[in-house]
């Protein structure tokens, strides 16, 4: 880090050559030596916001990512204050030919982000904030606001909306990638529900948008392509349900098949999974339970309810899992019932590398499913260097998404039941052993894919691996993609937002 720091300082000096020699006004806190150089914009921004230099003491920990593997190089952090702040950070850098990329929470985790180097960092945390209508039909949500602070938030004023999951991501990442949550059965995914949105474009101009502009069809799916999102209104709702169940279910290896048909069965339902049921599995190492070869993990959550309802629980029951157990509480209890609450090690930035390669899947193949456990556990079983990494199977209600018609937004993929995503997480050691660890999560996707009959296989844009082409991430029809890149053309046409698993044009 440090060697990277003395090139990154060396590059501000050049850089400063060409600075505007603006005089001084107020202007807010500047940690470290590359400020100078960075004067042109320090002027411009508000006395609220930081600009932080790789020698600050906070630089490496405002910079350091959840996975670190295919790492961009930041030569400084801008951290605005307003949305003008981020407007005059894209306008300046536009202007000095420097490449930005904005983000908040836990940074993304595709392998295209190295493509921005030596650039500007936009952290995104001071944008944060919810603000309930006066007549309680819609919130006004800040780009930056942590997806937790976003239910919570509701909570307190007895509303709810469709958020992310993972208490540790930011609410808006997920949510411009289309965006999965608990609720999206009742309402459909996080992006379904904006009403409208403040978007710095890539030429640093402010537009306010709604859904009779052409470009909210592409910001609900492949927003990262289209601009930095400083505040968006979306819809909420009068929390139905306080009362959530969820029984967790330990199985082994073994009873894969046995685990999967139940699921497919009395759950999955050929496609119509009841609007108050969630299952989640994971496939993980657990010594206690099996030395040798990844457990499964199955979490079986249902709305309304103190315990959940026999009919759904008790043919995993008769399979005999290892251990059987129920809990109840409220909807703010489910990212800590599921493993990625604030303070669970999935929200930890430990410096491992934590790629996943998704896939949507309409059912459970269960010779597949047989398959690919195999090839799972022969390589992250026992004392492989792979032991913490875990095989995510998701399936959330899908009424909710499937009743918004597929064509009227850029995500794609509203069919699909299942989020299937094995994460290999590793301490990184070099090109080959990230090779390998492609090649393994190529593998285990392929297996799942082929037992799809489908020419491409279906990615999720937020859990991609990086490798992926716009049609495994977009949609496979011409006319998606013809859109998507004359949207592209017209608003970003020098593709400055180009490292977010990149619409290509």
């Amino acid at each position: 880090m440090r060697g990277f720091q003395l090139s990154a300082l060396s590059a501000l000096a050049a850089w400063a050559t060409t600075a505007s020699a603006a005089p001084k006004a107020p202007r807010g806190l500047e940690h470290g030596s590359c400020v100078p150089g960075l004067n042109g914009l320090g002027v411009r921004l508000s006395a609220d916001s930081e600009i932080y230099c790789p020698d600050a003491a906070e630089f490496d920990d405002m910079t350091l990512r959840w996975s670190a593997l295919g790492l961009p190089t930041v030569r400084a952090v801008v951290v605005p204050a307003t949305e003008k702040d981020v407007s005059e950070t894209v306008k300046y850098a536009n202007q000095h030919d420097v490449p930005f990329l904005a983000y908040n929470g836990f940074h993304g985790a595709t392998v295209t982000l190295e493509k921005m180097q030596n650039g500007l960092s936009i952290n995104l945390a001071k944008l944060a904030g919810v603000k309930v209508s006066a007549d309680g039909t819609t919130a006004e949500i800040q780009g930056g606001t942590n997806s937790k602070v976003v239910t919570d938030s509701l909570w307190a004023a007895g509303k709810q909306t469709v958020t992310g999951t993972c208490e540790c991501v930011s609410y808006m990442g997920p949510a411009l990638g289309g965006g999965h949550g608990w609720l999206q059965g009742h309402h459909g995914l996080l992006a379904d529900q904006w009403v409208s949105m403040n978007v710095v474009l890539a030429d640093g101009s402010i537009q306010t948008i709604d859904n009779d502009h052409e470009l909210m069809w592409a910001m609900k799916g492949a927003g990262h392509n289209f601009g930095i999102v400083t505040s968006v209104t979306t819809k909420v709702y009068d929390i139905a349900h306080s009362n959530w169940a969820i029984e967790t279910f330990t199985f082994s290896g073994d009873q894969v098949e046995a685990v999967y048909t139940a699921a497919n069965t009395h759950l999955l339902d050929g496609g119509d999974q009841p609007v108050d049921v969630i299952h989640w599995s994971y496939w993980l190492n657990n010594p206690d339970a099996d030395p040798v070869n990844p457990v499964i993990i199955f979490y079986l959550i249902q709305e309304g309810v103190d315990a959940i309802d026999d009919k759904y629980a008790q043919p995993l029951r008769d399979i005999g899992p290892i251990s059987d157990e129920p809990l109840s509480g409220t909807y703010l209890n489910l990212s800590a019932w599921t493993g990625i609450a604030l303070d669970s090690p999935p929200c930890q930035k430990l410096g491992t590398a934590n790629p996943r390669f998704p896939i949507y899947l309409d059912t459970f193949d269960v010779p597949a499913m047989k398959e690919v456990y195999d090839q799972y556990a022969a390589a992250v079983g026992g004392d492989s260097q792979f032991g913490h990494s875990i095989f995510m199977f998701e399936a959330y209600s899908m009424q909710g998404v499937k009743a918004v018609d597929s064509a009227s937004t850029a995500f794609a993929f509203r069919g699909e039941n299942v989020l299937a995503a094995p994460l290999i997480i590793y301490q990184p050691d070099g090109p080959a052993l990230d090779q390998q660890v492609e090649d393994l999560g190529n593998q285990l996707r392929e297996t799942l894919h082929k037992a799809t009959g489908r020419d491409e296989y279906r990615a999720y844009v937020n859990y991609a691996y990086g490798n992926e082409d716009n049609k495994n991430l977009y949609g496979a029809e011409s006319w998606r993609q013809c859109k998507l890149q004359a949207l592209k053309k017209t608003y970003d046409p020098e593709s400055k937002f180009s490292f977010y698993n990149p619409v290509n044009v």
